[in-house]
């Protein structure tokens, strides 16, 4: 399979984003350009480190998890979209001489991956983009090269294929939130235009920071911090199982004292984070203020924090979801779409790759 960051849409197409905790699918189809609609969308949780700092471990439980969220997902779509982690891919903008042909280019490609890519060429997977002319020089224009170890590759194509669906794309995650922001920005003052977004994903062990100008991204970064914490202070307090806390942290039925002693402090570290996260992107750029925070990741879900990062950083914040002007497939139920669309932003993003 051709690693394919960068091809254009292969209609239509499953999006599947695999994460730490959850395998989260996405399926969209679209009436006119620019128009969409969510046709439906399925999450199944994934044993504990069956995938540990964004490599699979466990190979049968993640095929497993794809194939449960494939079943409840109820499409008979088979081909899909997946997405490596950021730290997965290395990527390199250089210049070229603008005018040469595809085979040129791909020569030309590999001289400059030799360089910059700690591993034989053997071992990679390369694509390159044409991202437009270079900005201070006409003859030449700005290429964007995106390499990944085969193994990476291969292992989340195997989960999937393993569980009966058909890998045609495989993305970077940062991408794919990219991709699934333009929904959000068309949600914000003046399409997001001449405004600073920063965008922080909370998932289950790691908060991952884009940064948007103008609707390009700027700036990347990734934190340890992620709602595993607060679930491992339910099992401790509670005396549960890390199952039964994830159950009821989204659910529901703990303790009358678990809002006060447990949720709250949790809230809290969680708005600091955030705080602490925007404060090392203005002090280390030259950008020295963010417009919006967008939450997104199964943290924005939980009850107060949003206000709680909007009171700590006196930011503009509002919790992601590009479903919001879309039209729903009837297999969608709409008040679990509320709680569960700031988790769907890459699976969002990969979908988009297969709608016209």
């Amino acid at each position: 399979m051709k690693f394919d960051f960068f091809n254009d849409k292969t209609p239509p197409l499953i999006g599947v984003d695999i994460s730490s905790s959850a395998v989260k699918m996405v399926e969209l189809s679209s009436s006119a350009k620019g128009v969409y609609r969510l046709e439906g969308y399925a999450v199944a949780s994934i044993a504990k480190d069956a995938i540990v700092e964004g490599n699979i471990s466990g190979l049968e439980q993640v095929s497993e998890s794809v194939r449960l969220a494939w079943k409840l997902l109820n499409s008979r779509e088979k081909r899909a979209a997946l997405a490596l982690p950021s730290a997965a891919v290395i990527t390199k903008k250089v210049l070229m001489q603008s005018g040469l042909r595809e085979d040129e280019m791909e020569s030309q490609v590999e001289a400059e991956a030799n360089q910059y890519i700690p591993f034989s060429l053997d071992e990679v997977n390369i694509d390159f983009q044409v991202i437009g002319p270079a900005i201070n020089s006409p003859d030449e224009v700005e290429v964007l090269i995106a390499a990944s170890r085969k193994e990476k590759i291969e292992d989340r194509v195997a989960a999937a294929e393993e569980a009966g669906l058909k890998v045609m794309v495989m993305d970077v995650e940062t991408y794919a939130t990219e991709s699934a922001y333009t929904f959000i920005a068309s949600q914000l003052p003046n399409a997001g235009k001449d405004q600073t977004v920063m965008i922080v994903d909370i998932g289950a062990n790691m908060m991952h920071i884009n940064v948007l100008h103008d609707n390009q991204s700027v700036y990347i970064r990734e934190q340890n911090f992620g709602g595993s914490l607060l679930t491992q202070e339910i099992q401790r307090r509670f005396g549960l199982s890390t199952e039964e806390s994830e159950i009821a942290k989204r659910k529901g039925g703990l303790p009358e004292s678990y809002e006060e002693e447990v949720l709250n402090p949790f809230v809290l570290s969680l708005s600091t984070e955030v705080a602490r996260a925007l404060q090392f992107f203005t002090s280390s750029t030259q950008y020295n203020k963010v417009d919006h925070i967008v939450l997104a990741g199964g943290c924005a879900s939980i009850k107060g924090a949003d206000v709680a990062v909007q009171d700590r950083t006196q930011v503009n914040v509002m919790i992601a979801n590009p479903f919001q002007k879309m039209a729903m497939g009837n297999r969608v139920k709409q008040q679990q779409l509320a709680v569960d669309a700031p988790a769907l932003l890459i699976a969002c993003g990969l979908a988009m790759r297969g709608v016209d």
